[in-house]
């Protein structure tokens, strides 16, 4: 079988033509409600439905002309590849199958339908998902607190379209790659169930009468997170100390040591929240948490848990962080709505916190430490694997959608 490689060489000898991403996409449409019956239902695709990390749909809602959000316009069909343009650089994309054909996505995204006369729709998605698509977001995008690229801007990025022959073969070859990233990523998924299954099960006190329960707002101190004024230079300017947010937990996990960004002590109202507090976010992104080993700060979504002096050496640290898995079920079945979601805090503080025995405490923690590493330790296991398989398709990609240009 005659390779790339050779294709390009036969086929473009003088190089390859780029052309701006619009020319090679035909137009799409927007939803008109109110032409539209309320009998009909539609998926929904919010920014938050897609996972960044498989690039795949994981949950949509169901809407009508009743119900449908202002943000829900554009009717989607397969093979269109949609990006996320608010916060631009956290790569939120993917191509629409079968099963979200004709639904509605946000007007968050750009929707990008291939003029297949000169592109391929896994062209286009492989494109999007280069690292010089990235770059060219990232120095196009503006704002701070939410930044944005235009659609038009978007468009503008320059793509190289060879021939569809061309296309092909190297969409096949790149597949091939993301298939077997997808089976090791749905041979991980099955283990993450599996621990959330024996974690549930471990940290399941409800037959045990020998055990300790002590309301959560007497077993820990708890503090709101803040942030300080973006306004006054001197709380952020050369800051050292860690001030998390959820895109920290989503970047680095469950147990954080650093921050992305950082704050001055002149920011700091009061003292520091010691290092081994748990932060859990009590607002808009419901039933999050994560351990800190840091003295630090977090902004006010969160609030703080440090183990109360009395009981400093009856909890276990590691104990406590699993257990606050079953803390985040909680509280996303116990909100509060007014003029934003919240926890309900008094309720919070009565919750009922198991401690057994510190030997018990600790053999939880070594199983739970186990499942941990081989679901989520990058240096061995499938997530070493699928980090492996992935740097392999973004270096053969890069390599792949790179031509020589051809001279007008």
């Amino acid at each position: 079988m005659t390779g790339p490689l050779e294709l390009i060489d036969e086929l473009c000898p003088d190089g390859v033509e780029y052309k701006k991403l619009g020319e090679c996409l035909i137009p799409t449409q927007n939803i008109k409600w109110k032409q539209v019956s309320n009998n009909l239902k539609y998926s929904y695709i919010d920014l938050t439905s897609v996972n960044r990390d498989t690039h795949k749909i994981e949950e949509t809602a169901t809407i009508s002309s009743d119900s449908a959000p202002s943000r829900a316009q554009q009717i989607i069909k397969k093979d269109d590849v949609i990006f996320a343009t608010t916060r631009p650089t956290l790569m939120r994309y993917c191509i629409i199958d079968d099963n979200y054909n004709d639904s509605i996505c946000s007007t968050g995204f750009c929707v990008l339908r291939s003029n297949t006369n000169l592109v391929l729709p896994k062209w286009i998605y492989h494109n999007v998902s280069s690292k010089g698509f990235e770059f060219y977001v990232e120095s196009h995008q503006q704002g701070a607190s939410y930044p944005s690229i235009a659609d038009k801007e978007l468009k503008k990025y320059l793509i190289p379209v060879p021939p569809l022959e061309i296309q092909r073969e190297i969409v096949r070859i790149l597949d091939k790659f993301t298939e077997l990233t997808a089976e090791l990523t749905a041979e991980l998924t099955a283990r993450e169930q599996q621990y959330e299954y024996y974690r549930r099960e471990l940290l399941n006190f409800d037959d045990r009468k020998d055990i300790n329960y002590i309301p959560l707002g007497k077993a820990f101190e708890m503090k709101n997170g803040y942030t300080p004024s973006k306004k006054i230079k001197e709380y952020w300017q050369d800051g050292t100390i860690p001030w998390f947010r959820m895109e920290d937990i989503r970047l680095h996990g469950h147990i954080l040591s650093d921050s992305i960004q950082h704050i001055t002590m002149k920011g700091v109202k009061g003292k520091l929240f010691p290092a081994n507090s748990i932060i859990l976010a009590t607002t808009a992104t419901i039933g999050e948490h994560a351990l800190l080993i840091a003295d630090s700060l977090a902004n006010q979504r969160f609030t703080f848990f440090t183990k109360c002096k009395s009981l400093m050496d009856k909890i276990n640290t590691k104990y406590a962080y699993y257990y606050f898995y079953i803390i985040d079920e909680w509280c996303k079945r116990n909100v509060k709505i007014s003029s934003f979601a919240s926890v309900d805090m008094e309720k919070l503080k009565k919750l009922p916190f198991p401690v057994p025995p510190l030997a018990e405490q600790q053999r939880i923690v070594d199983v739970l430490d186990r499942f941990d590493a081989i679901c989520h330790d990058l240096t061995a296991g499938l997530p070493a694997e699928i980090e492996a398989r992935q740097k392999q398709y973004e270096y053969y990609r890069d390599k792949l959608l790179t031509f020589k240009r051809k001279e007008a």
